[in-house]
């Protein structure tokens, strides 16, 4: 994994958030070194955005804006409730 990637996986795991620092860390853990380009910046940008919001979009608590949806968080939704229920 490029270090660009590896920097990612760090500040996934330091969000300062517990419940998102699991979600967000696990999840790049697991698929940081197999997502493209497009999906490094897509996680690249969900990082760069409050917790709150971004958390509010994972539990369903409030839906995706439209300039915000893509594979990633896609991914990053069905891989919270995979962890839910494993």
């Amino acid at each position: 994994m490029d270090s660009h990637r590896r920097k990612l996986v760090f500040r996934a795991w330091r969000r300062g958030f517990r419940e998102m620092d699991l979600l967000m860390g696990s999840f790049a853990d697991k698929h940081m070194a197999e997502l493209n380009e497009d999906g490094v910046a897509e996680f690249e940008r969900l990082l760069s955005l409050p917790d709150w919001k971004v958390y509010a979009w994972l539990i369903g608590q409030k839906p995706v804006p439209d300039n915000h949806k893509g594979p990633v968080l896609d991914a990053l939704i069905a891989f919270r409730y995979e962890a839910q229920s494993g």
